[in-house]
């Protein structure tokens, strides 16, 4: 009961946060004044005489889109040439050599992706400089790229700026100064006083008191953390993550971090009702969301308490740290697959597989349940669309939302980023399943094995960076095969939904009027959860029905494998 009362808590607290940011959000992305104006304003207007940006400049979606292609591309090929070439750079105390080719691509991909998938250990294969100027730098980059395409979605449904979407440039820019810098700063401080490291010295070589020498890594870990947190990033300082006790060291900062994951995916639900104009449709969507990921995390929460019956009475704590316990891993294994985070307090490998059932449907729906930052909103505005357009088609007129038709160009739109996700799961993992080079991976016998391959090929297409740590990643062939499945993960639903946003941004807008289905109420609301049930999860039942619920049943009926 306590731990129910404490995840009560923690939803309130999240829920007046969320609101209260995005007040602030929403006077950054419309340029009006706000509490770090006097400070920022005059760093900002620098930043665009340097770059040579014109913030009137209202971009429209195809320019939009290029923008943000450039921009990445551009940090990609930054990341990857640190990679390569750390071992011939500065801030590399320990000596560790150049990443390999297949592996740098890997990692790159997945860190401007905002994937953070790591099929390497950090402590023992990045330099200090590759973590300060690569991976965090890339931390920002991917959320700033996220906030604003969430940004400018938003206002192609509110009707465009000068039938445009907004300048992207200048959209990161603020997205970067006014919000992530600044909650950063506070949660890096915050982590240093839990324990946290942040220095630019090499790892200590002690002694044991068996005689033995162990080396113990530190390096300039609580920057990293707090943006990767934040920014719905996830890749970790260590390789364990945040069950590493240098980068979670208790239960205070366990508790900032999960907050951490959730506060600016749940802002931009508010900031969608106050930009559209009608506050009443970002609290449906953050209903919706509220309700599945409540659901979701109650199931894994008693899954793991039950236990596994194969081995006892008691929780199942194998894979968990103790100073967490089941409820505190089960709420982060619950909000780091929902929010597209992917940074773990324990091996998800070792959760039930009830509870891994739960994770991988909340990546393979897409990741709308709160998801990445920006990322979250649009994906979740994606089945809206083909809801309103559902709707439509049960009574019999053409569908609209806020006031906008939804037309035949919006739903093939919709229905083009929609199977990006079933495909590039099923089809990367179906290969996967049956190529001796792929297979070489899975070393779990049985369903489980199955499972570990669909927990990758989810998490890659989905842009989460979780694992099931018993599936070996760093291959040849799975570092580039999961590399190019995160790209279509990201750019596959990106594109269509800025198509859809400038689409939406030149029409006329409806009255409203008696017949207009209303889009904020409950019925709504329920037609919303089950299209994303029907459509995302049951596409993926077959398959998972030979994975994690095979082996749920096969635990309950006291067999393995």
């Amino acid at each position: 009961m306590g731990d129910l009362v404490g995840f009560a808590l923690f939803a309130v607290v999240l829920t007046v946060s969320a609101w209260t940011l995005a007040a602030h959000m929403e006077k950054v992305f419309s340029g009006e004044n706000n509490a770090l104006s006097f400070v920022l304003v005059p760093l900002e207007n620098r930043i665009y005489r340097l770059c040579g940006v014109d913030r009137k400049n209202s971009q429209g979606w195809r320019s939009y889109a290029l923008s943000v292609l450039a921009v990445n591309l551009t940090g990609f090929l930054a990341l990857y040439a640190i990679l390569r070439f750390q071992h011939l750079l500065p801030l590399n105390p320990d000596g560790i050599g150049a990443m390999a080719p297949a592996l740098a691509f890997n990692t790159a991909v997945s860190f401007v992706t905002n994937t953070n998938w790591q099929a390497y250990s950090g402590e023992v294969q990045l330099s200090y400089l590759s973590q300060m100027a690569g991976m965090t730098v890339a931390n920002f980059l991917s959320a700033a790229t996220g906030m604003a395409i969430g940004v400018a979605v938003i206002r192609g449904f509110a009707g465009g700026i000068d039938r445009g979407l907004g300048n992207v440039f200048v959209d990161m820019t603020r997205s970067i100064l006014y919000i992530l810098l600044p909650l950063s700063i506070v949660l890096g401080l915050f982590l240093v006083l839990q324990g946290v490291p942040q220095t630019l010295l090499g790892a200590v070589h002690v002694h044991t008191l068996e005689g033995a020498e162990q080396v113990i890594a530190r390096g300039p870990a609580a920057s990293q953390i707090a943006i990767k947190q934040l920014g719905t990033n996830g890749g970790g300082f260590f390789g364990v993550n945040s069950a590493h006790p240098f980068e979670n060291p208790n239960v205070a900062s366990d508790l900032a971090q999960t907050f951490a994951i959730l506060l600016i995916p749940a802002a931009f639900t508010f900031l969608f009702g106050r930009m559209v104009g009608d506050r009443r449709q970002g609290i449906a969507l953050i209903v919706v969301m509220g309700i599945l990921l409540v659901t979701g995390l109650l199931i894994i929460h008693f899954s793991e308490l039950a236990g596994n019956p194969l081995l006892g009475a008691g929780a199942n704590l194998e894979g968990k740290e103790m100073r967490f316990g089941a409820a505190l891993s089960a709420l982060w294994a619950e909000a780091t697959t929902a929010a597209s985070n992917g940074s773990v307090n324990a091996m998800h490998d070792s959760f039930m597989p009830l509870s891994g059932l739960v994770m991988l449907i909340n990546m393979q729906i897409g990741e709308v349940i709160f998801g990445g930052v920006g990322a979250g909103l649009y994906g979740m505005l994606l089945y809206v669309v083909l809801t309103v357009f559902l709707a439509g088609l049960m009574v019999g007129r053409t569908p609209e939302y806020l006031g906008r038709k939804i037309e035949a160009k919006e739903v093939t739109l919709a229905i083009i980023a929609f199977l990006s996700m079933p495909l590039g799961i099923l089809i990367g993992g179906a290969v996967s399943a049956v190529v001796p080079a792929a297979l070489a991976s899975v070393h779990a016998p049985g369903p489980h094995g199955l499972s570990e391959i669909l927990y990758a090929y989810s998490s890659a297409v989905g842009n989460n960076g979780s694992a099931f740590a018993g599936f070996g990643a760093a291959t040849t062939w799975q570092t580039t095969a999961l590399g190019i499945l995160m790209l279509v993960g990201r750019y596959a639903i990106i594109v269509p939904m800025l198509a859809i946003a400038g689409s939406l941004a030149v029409k006329r807008r409806i009255p409203t009027s008696a017949a207009s289905f209303p889009t904020h109420g409950p019925l709504f609301i329920l037609l919303l959860i089950c299209t994303i049930l029907i459509l995302g999860a049951l596409t993926f039942f077959p398959v998972l029905s030979l994975g994690p619920i095979a082996e749920q049943v096969s635990v309950t009926l006291g067999q393995t494998f």
